[in-house]
């Protein structure tokens, strides 16, 4: 990964020995050793996963790989934020491939595929999918970084859904924009700030029809 000598042995001594205890209704529990796991409240911790995640990616070779889907004349087959990994092909077979390299590559590094928690959409029909032994269910539809994704490509759904958080956030603001003491440029303002933006998330990536618009 090209990090320095120096950095990785102050990391090393920064995880040294690390304990921890639980607080519970009945008191605390006896310090124990922590293992495995980032240090909680650390400002340093995303940036460790996100170098551990790195290491894993290139290890399975994701960046040679030919699968993927194609953008703009790049090839894309992984999208990463925080501890969510979402893996894209244009098959089944190159899907599987992809999750079978990042799964042995996790491994050996210490983590483990939560087979439970892997789901599966594609944009037609796809047969039933199974990871040693254990099932994969298949999605109609999933939620993406707040955006609602459906395998026939329908934006409608997302729409409306925007639509009906807009309303939410307007209602919190209620007594606020029915307040006398509130001037109207700050109503504007504050609606703008704090609706707008829910409304219009993600909004440009999507496919509109005349009946929409």
């Amino acid at each position: 990964m090209g990090i320095p000598d120096h950095l990785t042995c102050l990391l090393r001594n920064l995880y040294a020995g690390q304990e921890a205890t639980v607080r519970t209704r009945h008191g605390t529990t006896d310090w124990f050793q922590i293992g495995k796991g980032v240090q909680q409240s650390c400002t340093l911790s995303p940036c460790l996963f996100n170098l551990y995640s790195e290491y894993i990616m290139r290890n399975a070779g994701l960046d040679e790989a030919r699968a993927g889907i194609k953008i703009v004349g790049r090839n894309i087959n992984n999208l990463r934020y925080a501890d969510d990994t979402t893996l894209t092909a244009e098959s089944e077979g190159e899907l599987q491939n992809l999750l079978m390299r990042v799964k042995e590559e996790s491994g050996k590094a210490g983590l483990k595929l939560n087979i439970r928690k892997t789901k599966i959409m594609a944009s037609g029909h796809i047969t039933s999918w199974q990871i040693e032994g254990e099932k994969v269910k298949a999605l109609p539809n999933c939620i993406f970084l707040g955006s609602k994704i459906t395998a026939d490509g329908d934006y409608s759904y997302k729409i409306k859904r925007h639509l009906l958080l807009g309303r939410k956030a307007m209602t919190n603001l209620d007594s606020i924009l029915k307040s006398k003491d509130t001037t109207l440029p700050a109503k504007v303002c504050l609606v703008k700030a704090m609706v707008f933006p829910i409304v219009m998330y993600g909004c440009e990536s999507g496919t509109i029809k005349k009946a929409e618009q």
